[in-house]
């Protein structure tokens, strides 16, 4: 079958299945069956496709009709303009998310050490890392699963880093400190996730989204449990949700952090939050 029309085949189906932007993911599936980039759509439209790949694209597209997220079928997400491998078990990275990195590398010098707790697919860290010099790092999770995926994008992006399976700090070595924490943590309040979008629904890890009664559960531990692990000094960064900006900032400043601020993403909304750390019992 030629490549037009088994995208139209494909971005016709995604249509009838009511799935959001369905042209789009057509032809992302279809790119990632075949190996081609958007110009063969547009340029080498009448190019023939294996019968391998036409079956391999039609099983993808029975797939993503029931709602599994694009990046779950193809196994893969860009993240600050590198290839990270995700999987069920992770959240899928978001450009959202990188605003939060984008903040933290505004900081972060050659040879600090970075804490990513709640680490998933540690697309942060690594980016982190893929992007500074001598710098050292540990990513945390409670999910052994998502920590070997963690691996295995480290590994594929001939990055060093330790991932550690704990539940937030409780596994951590009680003498080792950090320059920068950063977190993406599960933040949506229990009874906002029956209304999520199918795909996050039912298909992204409840784990890393659940933020508990009002959605701060995870703000409020690991502000009050990180202290022993930070150098004086050091910084706190959070990812949060639109309306958590004002909340998150009281829970800091009751735990003691200085310099709060807030930082907007690009459609002008709350989404991260940082702080310094200094108490004078820690050094």
């Amino acid at each position: 079958m030629k490549y037009e029309i088994l995208y139209r085949y494909g971005a016709e189906q995604l249509r009838q299945a009511n799935i959001p932007e369905a042209d789009l993911d057509a032809r992302l599936l279809l790119e990632a069956v075949c190996h081609t980039d958007r110009n063969a759509l547009l340029v080498h439209g009448d190019r023939g496709v294996e019968r391998g790949q036409e079956e391999q694209y039609r099983e993808w597209i029975e797939t993503r009709k029931s709602h599994v997220p694009l990046q779950y079928i193809t196994g893969s997400q860009e993240f600050m303009g590198l290839p990270f491998q995700v999987s069920e078990h992770v959240l899928i990275p978001r450009q959202d998310t990188e605003i939060l990195v984008e903040e933290v590398m505004r900081e972060l010098h050659d040879g600090m050490t970075v804490l990513d707790m709640c680490t998933g697919s540690g697309c942060i860290l690594l980016s982190l890392l893929h992007y500074s010099n001598h710098c050292r790092g540990v990513g945390v999770d409670i999910s052994k699963e998502a920590l070997q995926i963690a691996r295995e994008n480290a590994a594929s992006l001939s990055l060093e880093a330790v991932f550690t399976e704990s539940d937030l700090f409780a596994g951590l070595e009680e003498n080792v400190k950090f320059d920068i924490l950063v977190s993406n943590p599960p933040y949506i309040a229990s009874s906002e996730i029956p209304g999520l979008m199918e795909e996050v629904r039912c298909h992204e890890p409840l784990i890393a989204l659940d933020g508990k009664e009002d959605g701060l559960y995870f703000y409020r531990r690991i502000s009050r449990e990180a202290k022993p692990f930070f150098y004086r000094g050091a910084s706190l960064y959070f990812e949060i949700g639109w309306d958590q900006g004002e909340a998150v900032s009281l829970i800091l400043e009751q735990e003691g952090y200085r310099e709060i601020q807030v930082v907007k993403d690009f459609a002008g909304l709350d989404r991260v939050v940082k702080c310094i750390f200094w108490e004078e019992n820690h050094v």
